[in-house]
């Protein structure tokens, strides 16, 4: 049987939405919330150029650090925190169990 990895995605509205993902499937976070029909747009495709899968990381992880372009990407974004992320830079595997992540307003 295929590992799943429990992701709690809280939309702009606050709802809470608690997904099991398969972690063979090889998604990040922003596929994820696309295929959850969460508001988010991946329009870059998901190589961190257009920031609308920016999110707060909510719950403790440690993450790897964010790339050079995804930095430079959340340099440019007015609402960006100390735990901001893009979604499409973190991958569904057994280290993200649990993660907790928050939708940032759109910008």
């Amino acid at each position: 049987m295929d590992e799943l990895v429990h992701i709690t995605i809280v939309d702009r509205e606050g709802e809470e939405h608690d997904l099991n993902v398969p972690e063979d499937l090889g998604l990040n976070l922003m596929e994820v919330m696309k295929a959850s029909d969460l508001p988010v747009e991946g329009t870059c495709g998901g190589i961190a150029l257009c920031a609308s899968c920016h999110c707060y990381i909510l719950s403790d992880h440690q993450l790897s650090e964010p790339s050079d372009d995804e930095e430079d990407m959340l340099d440019q974004i007015a609402t960006v925190e100390d735990n901001s992320r893009l979604g499409c830079q973190i991958k569904v595997n057994e280290e993200i169990n649990n993660i907790v992540v928050e939708l940032a307003p759109e910008n």
